[in-house]
């Protein structure tokens, strides 16, 4: 898809399933790099040298390799979703054993309030911790953590847990449209805290499925789009939003009964409906993974179209794992925006979580990420600094280090509730996707369950000015 000059002048674009074999090795020799399927590009000036065609190359091979085993990781995610459910929908292990035997076992339904994802079984809480209390700072962003979590179940399980367990009020669970993948790939909650006079409405967006390749490709790949104005942006997770082709980002879009559902546009008009019903109601928006690429990306087009009432009304943005958006350019523009209608931006990085070093920080690519970044190491010691130690994640450095943290993670299941109590116990499962870590260090540590700790027990977030204090340190 060559980008449409109405709305972008400037623009890199991979294109992974139109690289052959050999494409790999042009990356690194070919003059005219933009004259092949993949790459798509107005010219090549700026990937010169060998760092950024490398880098040009690792993002084409692992897109390329997740297109070619996404079925196979579909459907063995699934199928093991599926299975992790049988005890849950059979009343225990031990029932679960009982029915089989009797030829009575019940097929977990994948719609029901009873089943729980992947993220879910990673991580089993799902009720708001009875410690933080309102008034207390860490509320706001221990209910948007578990909000991002609560993102990834089904509509039935999550309107179960918001008003039998939180009393809240659930709103919906969307399932948008992306008109360049064609298909609902873009999910989403609302909620709010009261049913009259909400104080609080809570937007969260849904991250990256484990099992799926696209987020995956999404979350790796290096296109990006510049909106004049604004800066150069990721071009997967405007798509995911609500990118229109040809047009972009118009303010308005055709609203007809038979229009697809796009995440931008029916959130703002959704929002709009419910705020107008108390002047003093605010909204927040958050997500983990790529929900928190989304949630930042949402704030960006509310201010490209000057939506001063909405701006007004965002109390604040609070992402976990949340990859980089966009260029210098674009965090230059945000802060101004944020400052001029003082909405907090809390962005959350656990250790050593891949999804924050990606996409590449690199002089060719712009990918930048802007504002404090709330870091939290493996012991949930808390600093505010302008960037997540290993930046890049890639680096002979860090490997062995990343290896030795993933193993006392492991080692951690076993103590931290011994020290913090039985909410913090870790099962078979959960230590299990601990131990990919000691294959693939920074995988593991990407889990909602780590981020949910530090926003329990990271004394950083006791601090309500703390996001401006960037290299203070909290124990």
């Amino acid at each position: 898809m060559a980008c449409n000059k109405e709305f972008c002048k400037d623009y890199i674009e991979l294109k992974p399933e139109e690289a052959s074999f050999c494409d790999f090795f042009r990356i690194f020799c070919s003059c005219e790099l933009e004259k092949r399927d993949f790459f798509d590009a107005p010219g090549t000036d700026r990937i010169k040298g060998f760092r950024r065609r490398w880098i040009i190359f690792a993002s084409v091979a692992v897109q390329k390799f997740l297109l070619c085993f996404r079925k196979p990781m579909n459907s063995f995610g699934s199928k093991i979703e599926l299975w992790s459910n049988y005890p849950s929908c059979n009343g225990g292990l031990l029932q679960l054993f009982f029915n089989i035997i009797q030829g009575k076992a019940e097929k977990p339904d994948m719609k029901s309030e009873k089943f729980t994802s992947i993220i879910g079984k990673i991580d089993w809480r799902f009720d708001l911790d009875k410690n933080i209390k309102m008034e207390d700072s860490r509320y706001v962003p221990s209910l948007s953590v578990m909000a991002a979590k609560l993102s990834y179940e089904n509509e039935a399980f999550s309107k179960k847990v918001i008003t039998e367990n939180w009393k809240m009020d659930f709103i919906k669970l969307y399932n948008f449209w992306n008109a360049y993948q064609e298909n609902y790939s873009t999910q989403a909650i609302m909620f709010q805290d009261k049913i009259e006079d909400s104080n609080l409405v809570v937007v969260a967006f849904r991250g990256t499925i484990p099992y799926d390749a696209d987020d995956w490709i999404t979350d790796v790949d290096l296109s990006w789009y510049e909106l004049e104005g604004v800066g150069k942006l990721h071009a997967g997770f405007m798509k995911a939003l609500g990118l229109q082709k040809n047009t972009g980002w118009p303010k308005e879009i055709d609203e007809s009964p038979d229009q697809q559902l796009f995440a931008y546009y029916e959130i703002r008009k959704e929002l709009k409906r419910i705020l107008s019903k108390n002047e003093k109601a605010k909204f927040i928006l958050t997500g983990h993974s790529l929900g928190g690429a989304l949630a930042i990306l949402f704030a960006a087009i509310l201010s490209l179209h000057e939506e001063e009432w909405l701006l007004d009304k965002l109390e604040g943005v609070y992402t976990f794992g949340q990859p980089r958006v966009g260029d210098v350019q674009f965090g230059n523009f945000m802060k101004d925006k944020f400052n001029k209608y003082d909405v907090k931006y809390y962005r959350h990085v656990y250790s050593n979580d891949m999804v924050p070093r990606l996409p590449f920080d690199d002089t060719a690519f712009f990918f930048k990420h802007f504002g404090s970044c709330v870091y939290h190491n493996s012991f949930y010691q808390g600093w505010v600094m302008e960037e997540e130690p290993n930046k890049n994640y890639f680096s002979l450095l860090w490997f062995f280090p990343m290896v030795l943290i993933a193993a006392y993670e492991v080692i951690r299941g076993f103590i931290l509730p011994w020290r913090k109590g039985r909410e913090y116990r870790e099962d078979w499962f959960q230590t299990m996707c601990r131990m990919v870590g000691l294959v693939i260090p920074g995988l593991s540590a990407h889990a909602t369950i780590d981020y949910v700790n530090l926003t329990r027990l990271g004394s950083v977030l006791h601090l309500p000015q703390s996001a401006h204090q960037e290299g203070a340190k909290y124990d």
